[in-house]
């Protein structure tokens, strides 16, 4: 915290003599700060100079800890909504990737980056600092002039001052950092008041309940007296019962002995007739083999009067080739085998010949297959090869080198981008000569393509761009030919 001289020095005398000097260092800031934002720190610096002669008077605040986490959200969200207004010449390099976002995407993205440059960057917070005085002037006149707004949020009044810097500004963010603390001690008691209360609740239902159960259990324990008592009665019961089924038993027993003996009896009687049998079925047998025996026999004469006729055919066709003059015969059993035929070859028919996957060449010969359809996954291709520009100068980049491609290769061309997370529809008019597709909201691109190609008839040659690894199996599966992003790129980097 400052003391002494250092405490009284202005809010402007330590702008404009050490932050405004150091913003001037900065490559760009020389040029993006307006008139009236140079001068006034110019002219604080003056009155620095004239109020307070030596430098331990001009010595910069510092905080003794980290920035609050309530002040630092402040800060990112004041720095957020202003980043817009500020020239792109004046922004740091590490922020200039947001600039086109939205404020609540700015906070949410770059927060890390906005806290970083406000606390390196003094020119860049000096600029942050007057559109949050264009914004709030009584907030940032009441701080400069050394007083603090009653009625005003202490996290708002830290953050300005953060921004501004004026005079006992780490002072004013250590009491916010304290009142957050504080704030969330009242709270954590109040939740332990209101816990102990919870608990004492249930405590006393919990007895209740106790209670109950012990009334409950004496009742229980009454039928169980009377059940048991019941229960005696029943067994007693059971037990002459027992004594009847044994008699029973015994009973049955002698008859399973009669039983027993009667079926010995027929199974003695079963056994002889299947003797018989056996036998009988031997004699069927001797009498089978003696009629094959009969009819092999009688089969020699049959076989050498058919060698006769086929001898006598063979001699006829023979005599009747010869006056007939026939040629020939022109079809061979290896004409039958199916293979590849020249001319007439799909994309997985297309041998590499000792080129590389990303040699354009290897391209030019599928694209050389009549009717072919090349479909491309768009932000595939382009976060491969150009993933630093916006999502739309990604897209114009490459429609504009596949208008080109399908120009001079005569290709049916579909281009598949992913539509499931835009805000907004896409105003656009598609190139010559390809055809643009978003998926559909709950839909990938990945899926969109897979559908193309089942969309296509059996056998049609289909080309599918792709460096993710499940397209390229689904596509293979589909009948399609999967080709690296990289392919296309070295394609369309070629003249």
């Amino acid at each position: 915290m400052p003391t002494g001289a250092a405490a009284a020095v202005p809010r402007w005398t330590r702008i404009g003599a050490e932050d405004v000097v150091d913003a001037a260092k900065e490559p760009g800031a020389a040029q993006g700060l307006q008139p009236a934002a140079a001068e006034a720190p110019a002219e604080a610096a003056g009155t620095a100079d004239g109020a307070s002669g030596s430098a331990a008077e001009r010595a910069v605040e510092k905080l003794d800890r980290p920035l609050p986490e309530g002040v630092r959200r402040r800060v990112v969200g004041l720095a957020s909504d202003a980043l817009g207004g500020v020239p792109p010449a004046e922004l740091p390099q590490s922020l200039r990737q947001y600039v086109k976002f939205t404020p609540a995407r700015r906070a949410k993205y770059a927060a890390t980056a906005l806290a970083a440059a406000l606390e390196a960057e003094p020119a860049f917070r000096v600029r942050i600092a007057e559109r949050l005085r264009l914004g709030q002037p009584d907030l940032v006149k009441a701080l400069e002039s050394g007083t603090v707004p009653s009625a005003a949020d202490p996290m708002d009044v830290a953050a300005a001052a953060y921004l501004v810097r004026s005079t006992g500004w780490s002072r004013l963010v250590a009491e916010a950092g304290e009142e957050a603390e504080r704030a969330g001690a009242e709270d954590a008691a109040a939740e332990a008041v209101r816990l102990v209360e919870k608990l004492q609740a249930e405590l006393a239902e919990v007895r209740a309940s106790a209670r109950a159960d012990a009334d409950r259990q004496r009742a229980e324990s009454d039928g169980v007296r009377r059940e048991a008592e019941s229960l005696r009665k029943r067994v007693r019961s059971l037990e002459s019962d027992t004594r009847r089924a044994q008699a029973e038993t015994r009973r049955v027993a002698g008859e399973l002995d009669a039983l027993k003996a009667q079926a010995a009896a027929e199974r003695g009687a079963a056994e002889s007739e299947a003797r018989r049998l056996r036998h009988r079925v031997l004699e069927l047998e001797n009498a089978a083999e003696q009629g094959r025996r009969s009819a092999r026999e009688g089969r020699s004469v049959e076989d050498m009067r058919l060698r006769l006729l086929l001898d006598t055919v063979l001699q006829s066709a023979q005599g009747l080739q010869r006056e007939l003059a026939l040629p020939v015969a022109q079809i061979r059993p290896a004409d039958l085998v199916e293979a590849v035929v020249p001319g007439a070859a799909s994309p997985h028919d297309v041998a590499r010949r000792g080129l590389a996957e990303d040699d354009p060449a290897l391209l030019d010969q599928l694209l050389a297959i009549p009717q072919v359809h090349l479909v491309v996954d768009g932000y595939n291709v382009t976060k491969t090869g150009y993933p630093t520009l916006p999502l739309e100068q990604q897209r114009i980049r490459l429609l504009g080198g596949l208008a080109m491609l399908a120009q001079r290769t005569q290709a049916e061309v579909t281009c598949v981008f992913d539509g499931q997370d835009l805000d907004v529809p896409v105003i656009m008019a598609p190139p010559r000569g390809v055809r643009v597709r978003f998926s559909r909201t709950g839909e990938t691109a990945d899926e969109l393509i897979r559908r193309l190609v089942r969309a296509e008839p059996q056998g049609r040659p289909v080309v599918v761009v792709s460096t993710d690894r499940e397209v390229a199996e689904g596509v293979r599966k589909a009948g399609a030919r999967p080709v690296a992003s990289v392919l296309l790129l070295n394609r369309l980097a070629r003249p």
